[in-house]
């Protein structure tokens, strides 16, 4: 038997269930962004890596992005996330557009990652931002933003959550605590890290990072102080505001969410499937991305969602589309060579009149073409033999029920839209 090749690791093949599930997504994530009023945008699949380099951080950059030279010895990268490229293009053309400016995109992202489940090395990515707004009302927005998609696909609070912190105010208290401000950086990545490990191996990861055991027992009971918040102005009107947007039961302050890119200045968030605490989309509030490349310094906040871990939270709670609609309504039979044009030319009357519908390629014997209509899921097939053309008439069979009627070519799509009703 030949060895069929088989896709790269870390990619995934979309048949067309998995596609109609994937479109399935991005209508529901079109109507809630433009629901809020923002605008699709597209940026290249490919960049330079010096985008990059300054703006996502070490990590993504040197052991995440797919890099390689092109032709003249510039360093390409593979797009490994989209808020860098936003920023490209805000501040090549900053003085003609009108802010703040609400947009979002949704395609393909590479990153050289340990395939496993809910994570790829190709997937896609919904990226929504807002650019030019600098109150913790945007930041808010940008979170009911995610809580309305939730809503929408039928989650609740009890299913999923978005975990807010504010890495201003966690700045301040590591100060409080004495923490160097040239390890603040290193420290807010230590927390990143903080349930993702076991404690004893987080308080080991700690040491090694040249923390002593004094230094990391405050932190820790810092990161289990949930008022903590309190303390923090732009947090308390950011819930507010959520409050009076009906989805704080979908949020929480969590001093332990401080995401990893070095961007991020202000509030930052995660969403979390509560039953297996996977994240399923991160965000938050950036100062000076616009500025790092060569734009005017513009706030912004933003978040971005995969499209590989959420379907399997949709898919466990039972929210996913299970059945995919027929590629055709209806199928027009072809008896021999001398009859094809007329079931070609009632095929092209039909699609013209709107009926999804597909003519069988070549002659073939009735059943095997009643089969393939079955197996493609198609409810009606025509019939039209010599006899039919003779007369002027069509039989119409119900796949469904087994039943057929035989009516007058003129009145064959009259038929068609009453069986189908």
């Amino acid at each position: 038997m030949k060895k069929i090749i088989s896709a790269l690791r870390g990619t995934r093949d979309f048949y067309p269930e998995d596609k109609f599930k994937q479109n399935w997504l991005l209508e529901k994530i079109r109507t809630i962004s433009e629901s809020f009023g923002y605008q699709e945008y597209e940026v290249p699949y490919l960049e330079r890596l010096e985008l990059f380099a300054a703006k996502s951080g070490e990590e993504l950059v040197k052991k995440q992005a797919f890099v390689f030279q092109d032709r003249d010895g510039e360093e390409i990268t593979l797009r490994p996330e989209l808020t860098p490229s936003l920023a490209r293009m805000v501040a090549q053309k900053q003085g003609e557009l009108g802010f703040p400016l609400r947009w979002w995109a949704f395609g393909p992202i590479w990153r050289y990652e340990r395939p496993a489940k809910g994570r790829s090395r190709e997937f896609f990515q919904w990226n929504i931002d807002m650019i030019g707004a600098d109150s913790p009302e945007a930041d808010a927005e940008l979170i009911a933003v995610a809580a309305n998609l939730f809503k929408i696909v039928g989650l609740s609070p009890n299913q999923v959550m978005i975990r807010i912190n504010d890495r201003k105010l966690m700045y301040k208290k590591l100060l409080e605590i004495g923490v160097n401000e040239n390890q603040v950086i290193e420290v807010l990545r230590l927390i990143d890290r903080k349930d993702k490990l076991a404690p004893e191996a987080w308080i080991q990861y700690g040491r090694e990072l040249g923390f002593e055991v004094g230094m990391l027992s405050a932190l820790n009971t810092l990161l289990e102080n949930y008022d903590l918040w309190k303390d923090s102005e732009r947090l308390t009107r950011c819930f507010a505001t959520l409050e009076v947007m009906g989805v704080r039961g979908f949020t929480q302050f969590d001093p332990k969410v401080t995401r990893g890119l070095d961007y991020y200045t202000g509030i930052v968030f995660e969403a979390f499937d509560l039953d297996g605490g996977r994240a399923i989309l991160g965000g938050g509030h950036y100062g000076n991305l616009v500025a790092d490349v060569g734009g005017e310094s513009l706030p912004g906040v933003g978040f971005a969602m995969g499209d590989v871990m959420f379907p399997i939270v949709l898919e466990k709670y039972g929210l996913l589309p299970q059945e995919i609609p027929p590629a055709a309504d209806v199928l027009v039979t072809v008896f021999n060579q001398d009859t094809q044009n007329e079931s070609i030319r009632i095929a092209d009357e039909l699609r013209k009149a709107g009926t999804r519908m597909i003519c069988y390629p070549e002659p073939a014997k009735l059943p095997k073409q009643l089969k393939f209509a079955d197996k493609m899921g198609i409810r009606l097939a025509v019939i039209l033999g010599p006899d039919e053309i003779q007369t002027g008439n069509v039989i119409i069979k119900d796949l469904k029920t087994t039943e057929q009627i035989s009516a007058r070519r003129e009145n064959l799509q009259s038929e068609i839209n009453r069986l189908l009703a």
